[in-house]
């Protein structure tokens, strides 16, 4: 698979027990839709390699699954820290005005007075319910600085995926 036809939901942590279960870190939201894939595509030495879901649950505050042709711990640790990704036409439609985070890293965040804040280096659930974008200084950007901005309607004005910018309400100073 190329990586512009796939989009990365999570990634395995860890094994779970001695019967081959995976310990699954999801970026879904909730975490539980990654089980809603049957079909998982895991980076395995810089391979994607498909892999069935046969068994899927919550466990604790994580979730654990069951792959199939992973029997056993040895196989589940030799897979742990793989990406887990489904090919995005699986993804299900959004709403307009709606993004899955993978769209919105590597765009440029440039505020209301055409100021380039830098790039989108990742998201990340805060606390408090609210998303967070961690914005990396770039080429062109304004300063050397990391921010952290959050992913509300407040701050966040436009999300432009053809010009690869999204316009924000942030003073540089911040």
């Amino acid at each position: 698979m190329s990586e512009e036809n796939i989009s990365v939901l999570g990634k395995v942590s860890t094994a779970f027990g001695i019967k081959g279960w995976i310990k699954v870190f999801s970026y879904t939201d909730p975490v539980t839709n990654i089980l809603d894939y049957p079909i998982w595509q895991l980076k395995i030495q810089g391979q994607w390699k498909k892999f069935s879901v046969l068994q899927g649950k919550a466990q604790g505050k994580g979730l654990v699954a069951q792959l199939e042709g992973i029997n056993d711990r040895d196989q589940a640790l030799a897979i742990a820290k793989a990406e887990i990704a489904v090919p995005t036409e699986a993804l299900p439609e959004l709403e307009e005005n709606e993004h899955y985070w993978f769209q919105l890293e590597g765009l440029k965040v440039v505020n209301t007075d055409g100021v380039w804040l830098g790039q989108v280096k990742e998201l990340f659930e805060s606390g408090g319910g609210n998303q967070v974008m961690v914005i990396k200084p770039c080429e062109g950007s304004v300063d050397q600085r990391e921010r952290m901005l959050p992913y509300v309607d407040q701050f966040v004005l436009e999300v432009d995926l053809d010009r690869a910018e999204i316009q924000v309400d942030w003073d540089p100073d911040f």
